[in-house]
């Protein structure tokens, strides 16, 4: 078993893709050091952010105990989320054919359960034009996806059998669901895995953290989204 002396440091939000990273450490519990990275102001394009996320996005870590006792940082939250388990034997399986099951539902929530609600999200809130195709298109991806989902834990308490990353990788988006108009009554599935969930301690406290009033919504805040909308190469 492995023994983390010291501080995982986390650059971090409370958005769903930072919230993989808190849920993870906690449900690890492994000692951290959160650190807000507060991309409505730009930070995320620091040269010392950028230095462990060139992506320049949340969340990455340093593992000042990585490989061999070297410190290694990680971006990309499933790329952690797999990086954490193996690391520490927990949240993963040993079995090759379940790892796959895992994996294959870590990618799909990368590859689309959270870009396509991001999408949804972007067009029906902070767009300037409000294009209905746009809209549509997205509110019916996220409604197909969630349909996806629901139809997955038919007969399943988690996503790839046991408790794994592949749920922690989803939860944080799902918690959206009934903005995006995904009611109990359609998907009861989904809603039994979301309220199993929610009820895990590690969970409830991994949601929570980093979150301070906000004096103004990002829909409102026209400055941050010049920082975070229509970059191009830099």
């Amino acid at each position: 078993m492995t023994i983390q002396t010291k501080p995982i440091l986390a650059y971090s939000l409370p958005t769903p893709n930072g919230q993989k990273l808190h849920i993870m450490l906690e449900e690890l519990d492994v000692p951290y050091t959160y650190h807000r990275v507060d991309i409505g102001k730009g930070e995320q394009f620091t040269p010392e952010f950028l230095a462990i996320s060139p992506n320049n996005k949340i969340p990455a870590i340093v593992d000042p105990e990585g490989p061999d006792g070297a410190p290694i940082s990680v971006f990309e939250s499933g790329a952690i989320l797999k990086y954490l388990a193996l690391k520490f034997g927990k949240l993963y399986p040993t079995d090759p054919r379940q790892q796959v099951e895992v994996d294959e539902w870590l990618f799909w929530q990368v590859g689309g359960f959270g870009p396509m609600l991001g999408q949804n999200n972007h067009f029906s809130v902070y767009a300037p034009e409000k294009i209905p195709y746009a809209i549509k298109r997205y509110s019916d991806e996220t409604h197909r996806l969630f349909g996806v989902l629901n139809k997955r834990l038919v007969g399943r308490d988690y996503i790839a059998g046991d408790y794994s990353i592949a749920d922690i990788a989803a939860i944080g988006w799902a918690q959206s669901a009934e903005r995006y108009g995904i009611t109990r009554a359609e998907f009861p599935h989904f809603y039994a895995w979301f309220d199993r969930l929610n009820a895990r301690p590690a969970v409830a406290k991994g949601l929570e953290i980093g979150k301070v009033p906000q004096a103004t919504s990002l829909a409102d805040d026209k400055e941050a989204q010049k920082i975070l909308f229509n970059q191009r190469a830099r």
